[in-house]
Protein backbone atom coordinates (compact mmCIF):
# COMPACT_ATOMS: atom_id res chain seq x y z
CA UNK A 1 0.00 0.00 0.00
CA UNK A 2 1.16 3.54 -0.95
CA UNK A 3 2.57 5.80 1.87
CA UNK A 4 -0.39 7.93 0.83
CA UNK A 5 -3.25 5.24 0.84
CA UNK A 6 -1.49 3.99 4.29
CA UNK A 7 -1.85 7.30 5.70
CA UNK A 8 -5.69 7.33 4.54
CA UNK A 9 -6.67 4.04 5.57
CA UNK A 10 -5.49 4.86 8.95
CA UNK A 11 -7.27 8.63 9.14
CA UNK A 12 -10.40 6.60 7.88
CA UNK A 13 -10.33 3.73 10.60
CA UNK A 14 -9.70 6.39 13.09
CA UNK A 15 -13.20 7.22 12.81
CA UNK A 16 -14.57 3.97 14.34
CA UNK A 17 -14.67 4.24 18.29
CA UNK A 18 -13.26 1.55 19.63
CA UNK A 19 -12.69 0.21 23.90
CA UNK A 20 -9.46 0.15 25.03
CA UNK A 21 -7.56 -2.97 26.59
CA UNK A 22 -4.81 -3.91 28.08
CA UNK A 23 -3.78 -7.43 26.56
CA UNK A 24 -1.39 -9.04 29.52
CA UNK A 25 0.61 -12.15 29.46
CA UNK A 26 3.41 -13.69 31.78
CA UNK A 27 6.65 -14.29 30.32
CA UNK A 28 9.10 -16.84 30.87
CA UNK A 29 10.69 -15.67 34.00
CA UNK A 30 7.41 -14.80 36.13
CA UNK A 31 7.26 -11.16 35.24
CA UNK A 32 4.17 -9.45 33.61
CA UNK A 33 3.92 -7.77 30.79
CA UNK A 34 1.31 -5.54 28.57
CA UNK A 35 0.32 -3.86 25.50
CA UNK A 36 -2.41 -1.38 25.20
CA UNK A 37 -5.08 -2.84 22.26
CA UNK A 38 -8.29 -1.65 20.49
CA UNK A 39 -7.88 -4.50 17.95
CA UNK A 40 -9.94 -6.89 20.07
CA UNK A 41 -13.59 -8.54 19.42
CA UNK A 42 -15.42 -11.41 20.34
CA UNK A 43 -15.38 -14.35 17.79
CA UNK A 44 -18.03 -17.00 19.49
CA UNK A 45 -20.31 -17.49 21.96
CA UNK A 46 -19.87 -21.31 21.64
CA UNK A 47 -17.53 -22.06 22.32
CA UNK A 48 -15.86 -18.47 24.31
CA UNK A 49 -13.71 -16.86 21.68
CA UNK A 50 -12.39 -13.62 21.02
CA UNK A 51 -9.21 -12.14 19.82
CA UNK A 52 -7.01 -10.00 19.39
CA UNK A 53 -4.87 -8.35 16.70
CA UNK A 54 -0.80 -7.44 17.27
CA UNK A 55 1.54 -5.54 15.84
CA UNK A 56 4.63 -8.08 14.09
CA UNK A 57 7.04 -5.17 15.46
CA UNK A 58 4.96 -4.81 18.84
CA UNK A 59 7.48 -5.98 21.91
CA UNK A 60 4.81 -8.12 23.59
CA UNK A 61 4.21 -10.01 19.78
CA UNK A 62 6.83 -12.67 20.29
CA UNK A 63 5.89 -13.15 24.28
CA UNK A 64 1.80 -13.40 22.87
CA UNK A 65 3.45 -16.38 20.51
CA UNK A 66 4.91 -18.47 22.82
CA UNK A 67 2.59 -18.25 25.88
CA UNK A 68 0.09 -20.73 26.21
CA UNK A 69 -2.27 -18.29 28.20
CA UNK A 70 -3.22 -14.63 27.85
CA UNK A 71 -5.24 -11.50 29.38
CA UNK A 72 -7.50 -9.20 28.43
CA UNK A 73 -8.69 -6.24 30.87
CA UNK A 74 -11.35 -4.19 29.37
CA UNK A 75 -10.51 0.08 30.74
CA UNK A 76 -12.94 1.65 32.73
CA UNK A 77 -13.05 5.52 31.76
CA UNK A 78 -10.83 6.58 34.55
CA UNK A 79 -7.91 4.43 33.70
CA UNK A 80 -6.85 6.72 30.75
CA UNK A 81 -3.30 6.93 32.15
CA UNK A 82 -2.74 3.12 32.56
CA UNK A 83 -3.93 2.86 28.78
CA UNK A 84 -0.85 5.41 28.15
CA UNK A 85 1.52 3.33 29.85
CA UNK A 86 0.80 0.07 28.13
CA UNK A 87 1.05 1.93 24.50
CA UNK A 88 4.52 2.84 25.45
CA UNK A 89 8.04 1.84 26.25
CA UNK A 90 9.56 1.71 29.34
CA UNK A 91 13.36 1.17 30.80
CA UNK A 92 12.39 -0.02 34.47
CA UNK A 93 8.27 -0.86 33.56
CA UNK A 94 7.97 -2.71 37.29
CA UNK A 95 9.44 0.91 38.93
CA UNK A 96 7.22 3.06 36.89
CA UNK A 97 3.92 1.45 37.04
CA UNK A 98 4.53 1.58 41.46
CA UNK A 99 5.25 5.28 40.82
CA UNK A 100 1.93 5.46 38.55
CA UNK A 101 -0.22 3.44 41.32
CA UNK A 102 -0.75 0.84 38.57
CA UNK A 103 -1.60 -2.28 39.99
CA UNK A 104 -1.73 -5.99 38.28
CA UNK A 105 -3.43 -9.23 39.75
CA UNK A 106 -2.54 -12.86 38.96
CA UNK A 107 -5.75 -14.68 37.81
CA UNK A 108 -6.69 -18.03 36.62
CA UNK A 109 -3.01 -19.61 34.89
CA UNK A 110 -0.96 -16.83 36.57
CA UNK A 111 -2.13 -14.33 34.14
CA UNK A 112 -2.39 -10.64 35.32
CA UNK A 113 -5.31 -8.59 34.83
CA UNK A 114 -5.42 -4.53 35.74
CA UNK A 115 -7.01 -3.57 38.78
CA UNK A 116 -10.11 -1.60 38.52
CA UNK A 117 -10.78 -3.27 34.67
CA UNK A 118 -14.98 -3.16 34.00
CA UNK A 119 -14.23 -6.66 32.65
CA UNK A 120 -10.47 -8.96 32.28
CA UNK A 121 -10.46 -12.10 30.35
CA UNK A 122 -8.25 -15.22 30.73
CA UNK A 123 -7.91 -17.07 27.41
CA UNK A 124 -5.80 -19.94 26.37
CA UNK A 125 -4.60 -19.35 23.00
CA UNK A 126 -6.26 -21.64 20.29
CA UNK A 127 -5.02 -20.55 17.07
CA UNK A 128 -2.61 -17.43 15.48
CA UNK A 129 -2.79 -16.32 12.11
CA UNK A 130 -0.84 -14.10 10.39
CA UNK A 131 -2.47 -11.09 8.62
CA UNK A 132 -0.39 -8.03 7.10
CA UNK A 133 1.55 -6.88 9.16
CA UNK A 134 0.02 -8.34 12.19
CA UNK A 135 -0.47 -11.64 13.74
CA UNK A 136 -4.39 -12.17 14.92
CA UNK A 137 -4.24 -13.88 18.07
CA UNK A 138 -7.33 -16.10 19.28
CA UNK A 139 -7.89 -17.10 22.50
CA UNK A 140 -10.66 -19.26 24.31
CA UNK A 141 -12.21 -17.53 27.59
CA UNK A 142 -11.41 -19.78 30.05
CA UNK A 143 -12.18 -17.42 32.90
CA UNK A 144 -14.29 -13.98 33.12
CA UNK A 145 -15.07 -11.17 35.68
CA UNK A 146 -17.27 -7.85 35.12
CA UNK A 147 -18.39 -5.14 37.00
CA UNK A 148 -20.73 -2.05 36.40
CA UNK A 149 -19.27 1.11 35.30
CA UNK A 150 -18.16 3.44 31.67
CA UNK A 151 -15.59 2.31 29.66
CA UNK A 152 -12.29 3.98 28.10
CA UNK A 153 -12.88 4.44 24.24
CA UNK A 154 -10.20 5.73 21.49
CA UNK A 155 -12.06 7.74 18.70
CA UNK A 156 -9.58 9.50 16.12
CA UNK A 157 -6.48 8.96 17.56
CA UNK A 158 -8.05 10.52 21.29
CA UNK A 159 -9.09 9.22 24.10
CA UNK A 160 -12.97 10.14 25.31
CA UNK A 161 -15.45 8.82 27.70
CA UNK A 162 -19.13 8.35 26.79
CA UNK A 163 -20.72 11.58 27.37
CA UNK A 164 -24.42 9.95 28.21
Amino acid sequence: MAPTASADFRRALSRFATGVTVVTVTQRNGEPRGMTANAFTSVSLDPALVLVCVDLRARTHNLLKQARYFGVSVLDEHQQAIAQFFASHHTDPKQEMQALGIRLHPEAKGVPYIEGCLAHLICRRVATRRAGDHTIFIGEVEHLAHREGRPLLFFSGRYHALSI
